[in-house]
């Protein structure tokens, strides 16, 4: 699955789309195939605040709970609140199922996130793919 040319992604397989001074933050295809079926998901209340390179919530899968990173430090505007009830919504389009969105503090923090050819790069290299 091709990664999305407009995103921004961390090392931590998170991904970023960015507009205006809004990020929405989502997990890429990659993190969920290596998750498996996806089961909960945690996630901060709005009003809360996250800090770049900071977990700001969890997915627990079949395999394991895995910690969520925030590309970017901000205010929650948004949750995606239909995760409470359908978390498999993310294995069925990890790139369109976002988690939170968040008002960026520091929107410079957004360059020095890897483009969608540096992130495939970057899992070709930790997969020897």
């Amino acid at each position: 699955m091709p990664y999305p040319s407009n995103y921004k992604y961390t090392k931590e397989h998170e991904w970023l789309d960015v507009s205006g001074n809004i990020g929405t933050i989502g997990i890429t295809n990659y993190a969920q195939d290596t998750l498996g079926d996806i089961v909960f998901v945690e996630l901060p209340k709005v009003g809360d605040t996250v800090t770049g390179g900071q977990t700001f919530g969890s997915v627990e899968s079949v395999k394991a709970v895995s910690d969520l990173y925030s590309p970017v430090s901000g205010t929650v505007t948004a949750i995606n609140e239909e995760l409470n009830s359908s978390p498999d919504k993310v294995n069925e389009d990890a790139h369109h199922a976002w988690m939170i969105k968040v008002e960026l503090s520091d929107p410079s923090q957004v360059e020095k996130l890897l483009d969608a050819a540096a992130y495939e790069a970057f899992i070709a290299e930790e997969t020897g793919h």
